[in-house]
């Protein structure tokens, strides 16, 4: 019986990805229906709602949503959707994992880590506060049942895949209330998994760490602000933005997007790559159980990539979206390109 999903289209390049990825789930033979929706600022110029009620109520009845990436304003407007879905459905954990291919040249060959971002408070809260015309307040919420959840998480992924050590990054030194919260709750957590190796490190210190000697990071877990800035980070590592999925994952609920924004500036021009939105696909693919499937678009997208043929511009390459899927695809059916 096939699964029924929600599909989010979003803003900028998202609806040219979407397309793609839904053609090569298609092609795959993955076992899926799909609701598809525009969302986003276009669709709030459009119809002055940013999600709609119906889209809303398909997520609400199918509990997995593919989503594309939605424009947030800078420093105006309304509030990041992204932000809005994960507090709404209490999607406390994203994890973001990033690990090199052999066919893309980046200075580093060995990368293979995963980031546990707690997903719900932190500074992402958006709790602000103007004292006066020259003076702002932001609210840091850390708790102890989010720290402890994303933490053993974190600790279980690691004992479930093999992994051998969790890393908690934090700034306890300064904010020692706060961080010095997750930090102790950490540890407290680590005692429970003697098997699995632990550290932790200042976040400034980690992103230099990161930079210089990447292969030293198994699983990271850490607050939702440095979460966010690492794995950003990380997918430097790894040849880019185009190239890290996530999940976002609670209790009842779950969604899948790539890391990277809507990217207005090449919208519409078919340049696009969807690798990481396509990952993202396989994540969610493996969610649901459908591990062949996510297995055998994996295998396609390594040998398009390997071959270095038909590749979009931002890996060096002159193909575009739609000859990047074709590639894929091809792949798939068994033919060489």
């Amino acid at each position: 019986m096939k699964k029924t999903i929600t599909v989010f289209k979003g803003d900028g390049i998202g609806p040219e990805i979407t397309d793609c990825v839904l053609e090569i789930l298609e092609a795959a033979g993955a076992e899926l229906e799909y609701e598809v929706y525009n969302v986003g600022e276009a669709e709030w110029k459009r119809n002055g709602a940013l999600i709609p009620p119906e889209a809303y109520a398909s997520f609400d009845r199918n509990h997995v949503l593919l989503k594309s990436p939605i424009t947030t304003p800078i420093g105006h407007g309304f509030r990041s959707l992204n932000v809005t879905l994960r507090s709404k459905y209490d999607l406390y954990a994203n994890i973001r994992p990033a690990k090199s291919n052999i066919a893309v040249k980046t200075p580093f060959h060995d990368v293979d880590m995963v980031i546990f971002r707690e997903n719900t408070e932190d500074l992402y809260v958006g709790v602000e506060e103007q004292i006066d015309e020259n003076t702002v307040h932001a609210t840091k919420i850390i708790t102890r049942k989010a720290s402890t959840r994303i933490i053993r998480d974190a600790f279980e992924y690691a004992r479930a895949h093999g992994r051998k050590k969790v890393t908690c990054v934090h700034k306890a030194n300064i904010l020692k209330m706060s961080d010095g919260l997750f930090l102790s709750i950490f540890h407290e957590i680590a005692k429970e998994y003697p098997e699995i190796q632990h550290d932790d490190k200042i976040i400034d210190n980690t992103c230099m760490q990161m930079v210089m000697n990447p292969n030293q990071f198994d699983i990271i877990v850490t607050p939702n602000l440095y979460g966010d800035l690492l794995s950003d980070l990380a997918s430097g590592l790894i040849g880019g933005l185009g190239l890290l999925p996530s999940s976002n994952l609670g209790t009842d609920y779950a969604m899948f997007e790539a890391v990277h924004g809507s990217a207005p500036d090449i919208a519409g021009q078919h340049i696009a790559n969807p690798t990481a939105f396509l990952w993202s696909a396989c994540m969610m693919l493996e969610y649901l159980g459908q591990r062949d499937c996510a297995a055998k678009i994996r295998g396609a997208v390594d040998e398009v990539l390997e071959a270095g043929i038909c590749l979009t511009p931002d890996l060096h390459g002159t193909a575009t979206t739609e000859e990047y899927r074709d590639a894929i695809i091809r792949r798939m059916n068994g033919n060489k390109d």
